[in-house]
């Protein structure tokens, strides 16, 4: 009933128990995933992983937040990307949070994963914190509509989601949206189309009440599929089938579920 749209499942919190993880995952009604690439180096161990099982997919890219990592080239997203179950681009984006000094590196480096986006014809999975503005003028500025994508772990308000939402893009919303402080996001949840929504974990990180502070895993997107049906006055399972619709239409997947 439900998919989680963006994980990181070769993380060794994860990696070192992914049979119990999967299992979890069957146990909670969460039927697919896609693993979420942020660096060159792992990329092998993201692709090896979702090889290894139908139901998971997965994405290449690198985070916006690394700064020592191998920079790949347009020509080399493009090349990973025509391998069997590498369904999107990223994570890439924008990151001001933890960084300063002149950022122009991060932006060239958004600007080339959204032009290997639009040779491949993929999707783009986009990580934006403390940089929205930019982020949504790169997306204007490289024509990133022309392919579409989904703004992950989404926290930010409701100009900025109808800004991406504008550019053809999808939201997802992560554990995030369940904390009790989350009162403006809980609104964004409420009034994005639910045919542009996703819900993810982005685990091992975030985990959503009742788990916050603990290791999350996939099986837990339940839980944000759940809250977001409360603030929409809908069922759970209509949450469910909606999320997992977009997913399979966004990241072209034919549906197992």
């Amino acid at each position: 009933m439900f998919v989680d749209s963006h994980c990181h499942l070769d993380f060794p919190e994860l990696a070192s128990e992914l049979p119990q993880v999967l299992d979890a995952m069957r146990d909670n009604a969460v039927t697919h995933a896609l693993c979420i690439s942020v660096e060159l180096p792992a990329w092998p161990k993201v692709v090896a992983i979702a090889h290894a099982h139908e139901n998971l997919y997965a994405t290449v890219g690198l985070h916006p937040d690394y700064t020592e990592s191998e920079e790949p080239t347009v020509e080399d997203l493009v090349a990973k990307a025509a391998t069997p179950k590498v369904m999107a681009i990223g994570e890439t984006g924008l990151d001001y949070y933890r960084l300063e000094g002149d950022l122009t590196w991060q932006r060239d480096r958004f600007r080339r994963h959204i032009r290997a986006a639009r040779e491949t014809g993929k999707p783009l999975v986009i990580h934006t914190r403390s940089a929205a503005a930019d982020t949504l003028a790169i997306m204007r500025e490289e024509r990133a509509d022309e392919v579409g994508g989904v703004m992950h772990c989404f926290t930010e308000t409701w100009d900025v989601a109808q800004g991406a939402l504008d550019l053809g893009f999808h939201i997802s919303f992560s554990g995030i949206v369940t904390f009790k402080n989350a009162v403006e996001l809980k609104d964004v949840a409420r009034r994005v189309p639910l045919e542009r929504m996703l819900i993810e974990t982005d685990s091992p990180y975030l985990a959503p009440v009742p788990y916050r502070g603990k290791r999350n895993q996939p099986a837990f997107v339940r839980y944000v599929g759940e809250e977001i049906a409360r603030l929409r006055g809908v069922s759970a399972q209509a949450i469910g089938e909606a999320t997992s619709a977009s997913f399979f239409r966004l990241f072209n997947i034919p549906n197992h579920a």
